[in-house]
């Protein structure tokens, strides 16, 4: 029975993003950014209220069935007990998708995650003067740079929504594209599962050429 007392999200729906997040997952695997049980992906179903279907805890992302993804409410609490347990880190979706995100991708690269580590002490990692910035969201022209944020790796994962969600609220430099969590991965977003995806792949591109010109050249 549903935990809560709340329409269900119609089947076909649900089955549709489902098999898009599958292929998600495939792919990053293949890539190397969502190896073994690492990662975890969502995407919006409802807005009133609010609703997301995301990865279960604990599932080979290379391998994801439809059976293997749990709805969860704006708390990131699940919905109905039959479903596979949320990520623990189901709190940092739902503050996204308070904020406007549609779909949350989370990946688990070497590169982001040796970069993570090592711009930490800075806060952020800046990328600018590529092509492929103009990938990201609102950027148009090669000539920008982006400003990733890092944040440490925490287990208080309410505390570092509760951050987030500030930070998506700052009126003069609000949070954008993305963020790091070190020596961990990266959290980006879309309004849809297909520029979520964008981004991871355009994000990921960049965070290799940071790391190849470093090991080319040093720092810069």
């Amino acid at each position: 029975m549903p935990a809560k007392n709340t329409p269900v999200p119609c089947p076909d729906m649900i089955d549709g993003l489902s098999r898009e997040l599958i292929e998600c997952g495939r792919d990053f695997h293949h890539r190397g950014w969502s190896l073994g049980t690492s990662s975890n992906y969502s995407v919006v179903i409802d807005r009133e209220p609010l609703k997301l279907l995301m990865t279960g805890s604990g599932f080979d992302k290379g391998r994801l069935q439809p059976d293997q993804f749990v709805i969860v409410d704006e708390h990131a609490q699940s919905l109905d007990e039959a479903f596979p347990k949320p990520s623990a880190e189901a709190l940092l979706h739902t503050v996204l998708a308070q904020h406007g995100a549609g779909a949350v991708l989370h990946t688990h690269s070497v590169a982001g995650t040796v970069l993570s580590e090592h711009f930490l002490k800075d806060g952020g990692l800046r990328i600018a003067g590529y092509e492929m910035l103009k990938g990201l969201a609102g950027i148009r022209t090669h000539e920008s740079e982006a400003w990733i944020e890092i944040y440490p790796n925490t287990q208080d994962i309410a505390g570092l929504a509760t951050v987030i969600g500030e930070r998506l609220q700052d009126p003069a430099a609000p949070l954008r594209h993305g963020f790091l969590m070190a020596g961990h991965g990266l959290y980006t977003w879309g309004e849809n599962i297909a520029a979520a995806r964008r981004q991871i792949e355009v994000l990921e591109f960049l965070f290799e050429v940071v790391t190849q010109k470093r090991l080319l050249f040093g720092s810069f």
